[in-house]
């Protein structure tokens, strides 16, 4: 790595534009630059992050405090029981919902950098409810998240 820093950068409308959810009311980004051992697709700096299926803590979070609906078991179409919704030169979207709120993880890789974004918008009152305390902790991890995942990279690189 030539550096092990994320930041936190501002949600600029290109990387809006590739969340389904135009009316999000959380977003953020967090980015981590790379090294050339630690090259990868999106999809696979994805699956670096959150695996081919959510672990216990991923399902506690997800599942249990959001209710998010995951599909099971492990799937070409799906990262972490999220739905690959899209993917482009450069990034991938993953998408699920619960009954009160919608998420997007967008995965970008390109020039060197890794990237991630998440978007939320509150489907009912109980969302922002939930979502808002929940968010610190998501911001609080989110960086350990990209450096995990860059070393897992780094590891499978040939």
């Amino acid at each position: 790595m030539t550096t092990r820093t994320v930041t936190r950068l501002n949600v600029t409308e290109s990387v809006r534009a590739l969340s389904s959810l135009a009316d999000a009311h959380y977003a953020d980004h967090f980015a981590l630059v790379t090294d050339s051992a630690a090259d990868a697709t999106p999809e696979q700096w994805a699956r670096a992050m959150f695996g081919d299926v959510p672990n216990p803590g991923e399902r506690f979070i997800w599942r249990g405090l959001l209710g998010l609906r995951l599909s099971p078991g492990r799937s070409p179409d799906t990262v972490a029981g999220w739905r690959i919704g899209e993917r482009g030169n450069g990034w991938i979207r993953l998408e699920t919902a619960s009954w009160f709120l919608s998420a997007n993880l967008v995965v970008q890789a390109a020039d060197g950098q890794v990237s991630l974004g998440t978007f939320i918008r509150y489907d009912r009152r109980l969302g922002g409810w939930i979502w808002r305390p929940l968010s610190r902790v998501h911001r609080r991890l989110t960086p350990g998240v990209l450096r995990d995942a860059a070393t897992k990279v780094r590891a499978t690189a040939p």
